[in-house]
């Protein structure tokens, strides 16, 4: 009865609902190819979101994820375009990513500012230096081999995106639900007071977090310039709100402590089953938008009352036994 009614569950029925009403919208829908494309479409954010479950269940946020994606696809533009040598780009791209996550942390971790406030700064900073990067042109011409990575599939009609993804999302679940790691995090965005007390060394968690959050965002901006084959300016502008939206759906709570991997991923698969039933009846761009706008308010919300039920009912099932005792 409890699985019944958890979270997980309620995301499980959900997601099966949207799947059976997909399947009855064309018959193309649970092909092979649509599946892929599913995944391909949203594949930059649904990697991200592994890392912002890890920064939301630490009891922080992080806003600056998109802008960072649109930085580290810039600086690998801007270098290609001066003739470094692409593999160097990319890395250089990476460290900038890891950087701007370290320039977060330090602001959080050690000196106590809020995430919100800080990480807003980055929203605005980043997506500024990507702007300054680029200005108003678009640069691809990229090598074949790196638009390999984001157009052309690797294993069967898998893509390189998608593999690394599955890879990634199994690396997080056992780091965040079997390892020591996993219990900081948790015990940190419960009650920072109490592991700090019990001498867990707060700053420095937190600090990893970002950095780590920086260099998955920095990794997936990359992967964006490999699939789109340009870069712009204001490439994977907007992209926070699905990815936030993911994590918090997926039954992690916005103050931090709860949540699980399982969850978020439940939440992935409904976002993106969603998004393209709403592709296949032909809504446009701004509703489906919208529509993860609800969604992102539901998700802050009905956690709350799924937690208020299932109260209520052991409340009842503690006072039906206290009547059978008399």
């Amino acid at each position: 009865m409890r699985r019944l009614i958890s979270w997980e569950g309620l995301l499980l029925a959900l997601l099966l609902v949207v799947i059976a009403i997909n399947s009855t919208l064309t018959p193309v829908y649970l092909g092979v190819t649509n599946q892929v494309n599913l995944f391909q479409l949203s594949i930059e954010k649904i990697i991200v979101a592994l890392a912002m479950a890890f920064v939301i269940i630490n009891g922080e946020i992080d806003l600056s994820v998109a802008s960072l994606m649109g930085l580290a696809a810039c600086v690998v533009a801007f270098l290609f375009e001066r003739g470094v040598p692409m593999p160097l780009a990319v890395l250089i791209a990476l460290a900038t990513g890891a950087l701007c996550g370290a320039f977060n942390g330090f602001w959080v971790a050690y000196v106590g500012l809020p995430s919100l406030a800080v990480t807003l700064a980055g929203l605005i900073g980043f997506r500024g230096a990507a702007r300054i990067l680029l200005e108003d042109r678009s640069i691809g011409g990229f090598p074949e081999w790196f638009n390999a990575l984001g157009q052309r599939p690797l294993i069967g009609p898998l893509p390189f995106a998608l593999i690394l993804f599955f890879l990634l999302y199994i690396v997080a679940l056992v780091v965040l639900q079997y390892s020591g790691l996993g219990r900081l995090v948790y015990v940190i965005g419960d009650n920072r007071e109490v592991a700090r007390y019990s001498g867990v060394r707060v700053p420095r968690v937190k600090l990893v977090l970002f950095i780590v959050s920086g260099l998955v965002a920095a990794l997936a901006g990359v992967l964006l310039a490999a699939r789109l084959g340009a870069v712009r300016g204001n490439t994977a502008e907007g992209f926070e709100l699905d990815i936030i939206t993911m994590v918090l759906l997926g039954g992690v709570s916005i103050f931090g402590g709860t949540g699980t991997l399982v969850g978020v991923g439940l939440a992935i698969l409904l976002i993106l089953n969603l998004r393209n039933g709403m592709s296949l009846v032909n809504l446009s761009g701004s509703v489906q938008t919208g529509v993860v706008g609800m969604l992102l308010i539901l998700s802050v919300l009905a956690p709350n009352l799924v937690q208020d039920v299932r109260a209520l009912l052991q409340r009842r099932r503690i006072q039906r036994r206290e009547k059978g005792r008399v």
